[in-house]
């Protein structure tokens, strides 16, 4: 059982044009649920400063053999342990989570499944994951991984747009005592919306929800996960502009949205509005379960590159003016 009260510290982000990148709000939320959850355990492969996970209060400490009541294991550069340990401890009826880079998810994929399989509430916290992580290059940027870790029945896989929607999905997987969880979580900084001018980030909790709205009936909606949610208020915007009515949708959990019944669903995504963009950074498999098999999708189709993430946003073609004109195109 969760103890009492612990909701009570997790934070509320103030808008904030610079932001945070959803690892760092992670870091900060699950400290918080952390300090207030005694059975709560886990650790990093090796990565807790870059995924951060490191459970820095009084008291936290390390596990060791001389400090037993260590909260912070260092499992090492052993992903697939680490998950399978991390199964054990839940199976005990500890909370465990353990993180590494979203990449690596391919070295912990057997017992993710047995996660799932077991129906065991391991929460994954996935950072670097996208070509938004930059320099690193294509050995390190997840292009596939989205869809790959979607396709594991059981798993529910959120990708946050901002830190509001970290909080809330922490506050949704919680609750889930059967099912793991999987945040996937950028490197770089987004901003932090102004929910009294966009909808209420306690739309996570079901999957998805209208996030911007226009101010008439929409023409086209715009779909979106993670740091492409920005993109897609961009192109927002331009379509306005332009006199094309547009609707942002931010979907960070397939699995939740399609849980919810048909009013709900049709409520969000209209399906009436056929002109549909989706807009994230990684393979379009899965997407035409909301656009169709006719609806635009902007995002990869190849490995990544060696650069800052501005300039293979552009060359890769995820940008606000490629949503614009693949949201004309369908008018």
């Amino acid at each position: 059982e969760l103890p009492a009260g612990w909701e009570d510290g997790i934070p509320e982000f103030e808008a904030d044009e610079k932001g945070l990148a959803t690892s760092v709000s992670s870091g900060k939320v699950l400290n918080s649920v952390a300090q207030v959850y005694p059975w709560m355990i886990g650790g990093s492969a090796d990565l807790a400063p870059s995924t951060m996970t490191n459970l820095d209060f009084e008291d936290a400490g390390e596990l060791s053999a001389a400090t037993p009541g260590g909260r912070n294991i260092h499992f090492g550069v052993r992903e697939h342990s680490m998950a399978a340990i991390c199964n054990g401890l839940s199976l005990s009826g500890l909370r465990s989570f353990c993180a590494t880079f979203f990449v690596f998810t391919d070295y912990l994929r057997p017992s993710l499944r047995l996660s799932s399989i077991m129906h065991q509430p391991v929460i994954y916290v996935m950072t670097h994951d996208s070509i938004g992580l930059g320099e690193d290059g294509p050995t390190h940027q997840p292009i596939s991984h989205l869809a790959s870790c979607r396709a594991i029945p059981g798993l529910r896989v959120f990708r946050p747009a901002d830190a509001n929607e970290v909080a809330q999905t922490y506050k949704t997987l919680l609750i889930d005592q059967s099912h793991p969880a999987m945040l996937v979580l950028t490197r770089q900084g987004l901003p932090t919306l102004d929910r009294s001018q966009f909808g209420c980030a306690s739309g996570v909790s079901r999957g998805g929800y209208v996030l911007r709205d226009s101010e008439e009936a929409p023409q086209v909606v715009l779909i979106g996960t993670g740091s492409e949610i920005h993109i897609c208020l961009d192109a927002q915007t331009r379509l306005s502009e332009q006199g094309i009515a547009a609707r942002v949708v931010s979907l960070p959990c397939w699995e939740l949205f399609n849980q919810q019944d048909k009013e709900y669903r049709d409520s969000v995504i209209p399906p009436e509005v056929t002109a549909r963009v989706a807009v994230e950074a990684g393979i379009r498999q899965g997407w035409d379960a909301y656009i169709g098999i006719d609806g635009r999708f902007v995002g990869m189709d190849s490995f990544g590159a060696s650069a800052p993430a501005s300039v293979l946003y552009e060359h890769f073609g995820i940008t606000a003016d490629n949503v614009v004109a693949q949201a004309i195109e369908q008018l």
